[in-house]
C-alpha cells in the first residue's frame, strides 16, 4: 500500500515550519559556525533582505480579546541556492531584528535542510544545536523567573496563623 502524498506534504510542511521558528531564532554564531563553508558570495536573490515592522498581538486574561501589543522589527529575505549541479532550492527566511547577514544565513541553512540526503546531517550540525542553546535559555531564564517567585498560599497562611 503506497503512503497517502498529502500525509507526507503536510508532514514535511510541519517539520519545515518547525525548522523555520528554530532558524528564525537561532544565535548568530551558531549559524555562522554551520554554514560557513555554504554560503554564497553573490546569492540568486528572489527577494532581497529588506527590513519591516509587524504587529504583535495578546490576549486579555480572563475573556481572551486580542489587541496589539506592539511592533517588532523583522527582516526577510528569499534565495535561490544551487545545492547540486542539478538541483536548485529555494530558502526562505524571517528573522527578528535588522540583520540582513542573519536573513541570508537561515535563508540558506532553510534551502539545504530541504534535501533529502543531507537533511539528517543538517539536523545533526545545525538544529540539534540550536534546540539545545534555545533549551538552555529557557531553563535560564525560568531559574531566573523562579527565584523572585512568591507563594501567596503559603504567604496567607502565616499570616493568618500570626493573628490567632
Amino acid at each position: 500500500m503506497m503512503p497517502d502524498p498529502s500525509l507526507q506534504s503536510s508532514r514535511s510542511h510541519s517539520l519545515r515550519a518547525d525548522w523555520m521558528g528554530l532558524l528564525a531564532r537561532a544565535p548568530r554564531e551558531l549559524l555562522e559556525s554551520a554554514l560557513k563553508d555554504h554560503i554564497p558570495k553573490e546569492p540568486t536573490w528572489l527577494r532581497k533582505p529588506e527590513t519591516g515592522l509587524y504587529m504583535v498581538k495578546g490576549r486579555i486574561g480572563g475573556s481572551g480579546e486580542p489587541f496589539n501589543l506592539g511592533e517588532i522589527t523583522v527582516t526577510r529575505c528569499a534565495i535561490r541556492l544551487n545545492v547540486s549541479q542539478e538541483r536548485e532550492r529555494v530558502g526562505v527566511a524571517y528573522v527578528l531584528g535588522r540583520s540582513k547577514s542573519l536573513a541570508l544565513m537561515a535563508s540558506v541553512a532553510d534551502a539545504l535542510l530541504q534535501e533529502e540526503e543531507e537533511s539528517k546531517y543538517w539536523q545533526n550540525i545545525l538544529i540539534k544545536p540550536i534546540q539545545l542553546h534555545l533549551k538552555t535559555q529557557q531553563e535560564k531564564m525560568e531559574q531566573k523567573s523562579n527565584a523572585t517567585k512568591v507563594d501567596f498560599f503559603t504567604l496567607a497562611r502565616e499570616a493568618g496563623g500570626e493573628s490567632s
